[in-house]
């Protein structure tokens, strides 16, 4: 049987060879090409290091050959503060010689003499009915206003220590003593208490509404357990008394100050800009209040890099940090600025963050800040309100069980009434007693009116304030129920309180976008978009007004807007209002915080490719190659950009003739007025 070979044909050993000689002279080139190729590119990488080395070293030359020019432009620039600052104080000087020529009787809240003499005289009258203490109370409410008002105003070196302990002072004796009066034309009104019974219920029901107060009382004339709830119809405030409340002696006292005399004072803020003229030398320094503690560490710390991004037009703005070591992404980044005044930097750092304050009107950009280091943190017990994250919104609820005094009686055409010299005195409830330690009773009903003026964004917190730790709780509170639309809320508490509502103070931040729009000379509108709401502010000369604050389409706080008044007797409008867009030193706490320059010479909207994005790092600004699309980070320069002390000289680089001479021609109030609201915001870093 014969069969054929199926297999392949075996390679003979010499051509097994030449395949192989083959195979390693093809290795040996692609290994040969390899080489070639990296060592092309290592030296093409070389040579562009060396280009961007020399380039840069030719950009650091530069920057400090100009360096002294720069700082003369800046320091002239920087003089607009030091006039702004005493044209504020020839205005103070102004209104005391304007209040000393009106000879009208109302004291000078900032002369101890006056204001005690004041308050001592008010103390001495008694028996005055709650009209007239409503009315002087107004008067009170206003020397707090302007105590405030000096406070937040007056530059700190120009405020020593014992006159902000003086003006604190004060306005806590001030608090005091309206409240005393208060007490005083309660305890006058309970005296004849019968003179106001209802005619269907037989008990006494009064209201009275203020601008600044709503006064509720309710006296249980007839003891009936069948009338032991009651809605104030005027104010839609009420309660739901216990049985055995409702079967005493007992008054019922709602009063809502329409502001907060409860919470302790606010501090004077850490941060304060600062003008001072040198001894040694004729220019100007500007430079932010630093908190004293591990400063010297901060000087020494890691050198943190800022990528500034600004938005309109309902485009988010977003900031980015870049640091030279790596730090934990989940924690906040915080700037920090050398301060050492021996060096030349000062100015620079000090420049390149005032002098943007100049540009506002022509260029959309925000001054950079400074968060302040902290000293160790509060323990924050269970149940106790963080005023540092919430902030009480709509004044305080004074929810007071009183004793009710001896009524008059008519007895053979004679009037009788029982005089008990103990003053207004509160009914206990639960009943104070060692043996009641461990009862439960039954808790109180409230039912409360929320503030037309007060805009609430969410559902707030009920807290009742503790007079013995100073501080606001929320524990003792229960079963609360909202209706926010009717603007109203009840709940349930275990005793009589003191209440107030809490809000999240930094739930309309980080903000979604800003922008400041030129809209004539020294004249501008500055508007801020948050999660809930869109607040338009414009400011002219030395002056702001509130503008509209637009929330689901609507517009709210009608009463506050269209009124011309200063920056800070603004915030503290809006503050009041339940408005917060203004951070505190603690807010980056709470805060994911983040920053663009672009000319804005027009009114109409800044295109997307005219925004750019700059670093300034404390030392040198310079333009980014990277615009707000870009992936990764880079820190690689934009063509034809240069290194400067400042970025407004860098800004200068690509600005515009006109927009540069606006700028020379600002006002230095009309500067002044942007830079406390831009302070105020901080809206560069909380968008």
């Amino acid at each position: 049987m014969s069969g054929g070979s199926g297999g392949k044909k075996k390679l003979s050993k010499a051509e097994r060879l030449r395949l192989q000689k083959e195979e390693e002279d093809r290795r040996l080139i692609e290994e040969e090409e390899a080489r070639l190729r990296a060592e092309q590119e290592e030296a093409e990488r070389l040579e562009k290091e060396r280009i961007v080395r020399e380039e840069r070293e030719r950009l650091e030359a530069k920057d400090q050959e100009r360096r002294g020019t720069e700082l003369a432009e800046l320091r002239s620039l920087e003089e607009n503060f030091l006039w702004a600052r005493q044209w504020k104080a020839d205005y103070r000087a102004h209104a005391k010689w304007e209040h000393y020529m009106q000879c009208d009787g109302s004291p000078d809240p900032a002369v101890p003499q006056e204001i005690n003499t004041f308050m001592s005289l008010w103390q001495e009258n008694k028996n005055e009915d709650i009209e007239f203490v409503i009315k002087k109370g107004n008067q009170v409410l206003n020397l707090i206003e302007k105590l405030n008002f000096l406070l937040l105003d007056t530059p700190p070196n120009e405020l020593m220590e014992e006159v902000i302990a003086q003006y604190q002072e004060s306005i806590l004796e001030l608090q005091s003593l309206l409240h005393q009066k208060y007490n005083e034309a309660t305890e006058h009104l309970l005296k004849k208490a019968s003179t106001f019974a209802d005619s269907d219920s037989g008990n006494m029901d009064v209201v009275i509404k203020d601008k600044n107060i709503t006064f509720c009382i309710w006296g249980n004339l007839k003891k009936n357990a069948r009338f032991k709830n009651h809605m104030f119809c005027d104010a839609e405030n009420g309660f739901d008394l216990p049985k055995t409340v409702a079967t005493s002696d007992v008054a019922v006292r709602i009063l809502h100050t329409h502001y907060d005399h409860i919470s302790p004072l606010q501090l004077i803020p850490k941060q304060h800009l600062k003008v001072q003229a040198l001894e040694s030398k004729p220019e100007l320094t500007v430079l932010y209040d630093m908190k004293e503690e591990k400063e010297e560490e901060q000087k020494s710390g890691e050198d943190s890099d800022l990528v500034i991004e600004k938005e309109s037009d309902g485009r988010k703005s977003t900031i980015s940090f870049k640091d030279s070591t790596k730090v934990d992404p989940g924690e906040n980044e915080k700037l920090e600025e050398e301060s050492d005044k021996k060096s030349e930097n000062v100015s620079t750092i000090s420049g390149g963050t005032q002098v943007l304050h100049a540009v506002w009107h022509n260029f959309q950009v925000a001054p950079l800040q400074v968060a302040t280091d902290e000293k160790e943190e509060e323990i924050i017990g269970e149940n106790v309100v963080d005023l540092h994250q919430f902030t009480p919104v709509g004044g305080v609820y004074f929810i007071d069980a009183l004793k009710l005094p001896p009524q008059a009686k008519q007895i053979r055409g004679w009037t009788m009434v029982e005089l008990l010299d103990v003053g207004l005195e509160t009914y206990p409830y639960p009943p104070e007693s060692e043996e009641t330690e461990d009862a439960t009773y039954p808790r109180i009903g409230v039912t409360l009116r929320l503030l037309d003026s007060v805009i609430f964004f969410e559902e707030p917190m009920v807290a009742r304030w503790d007079s013995a730790g100073k501080q606001w709780r929320t524990d003792g509170i229960s079963d609360i129920k909202y209706k926010m639309k009717e603007k109203q809320i009840s709940f349930e508490m275990d005793a009589f309180y003191t209440i107030t509502l809490i809000q999240d103070a930094h739930l309309n931040m980080p903000y979604q976008s800003w922008e400041l729009r030129p809209n004539g000379t020294d004249e501008l509108l500055f508007t801020i978009v948050t999660a809930f709401a869109e607040v338009q502010m414009q400011i002219k000369d030395n002056q702001c007004m509130l503008s509209s604050i637009i929330m689901d389409g609507s517009e709210q706080l009608s009463h506050l807007t269209g009124k011309w008044t200063s920056p800070i007797d603004l915030t503290v409008a809006l503050k009041k209002a339940g408005v917060n867009i203004f951070p505190s030193d603690y807010s980056y706490k709470y805060v994911c915080v983040n920053k663009k320059v672009s000319e804005h010479l027009k009114t109409d909207a800044v295109k997307d490719e005219d925004w750019s994005l700059y670093m300034f790092n404390g030392q040198r600004a310079q333009r980014l190659k990277i615009s707000e699309t870009s992936e990764a980070f880079s820190e690689d320069l934009a063509e034809n950009t240069e290194f400067h002390s400042t970025l407004y000289h860098l800004i200068k680089d690509f600005a515009s003739e006109g927009a540069i001479e606006k700028v020379k021609k600002a006002s230095c109030l009309f500067i002044d007025a942007i830079y406390q609201l831009l302070i105020a915001t901080r809206v560069l870093t909380y968008s």
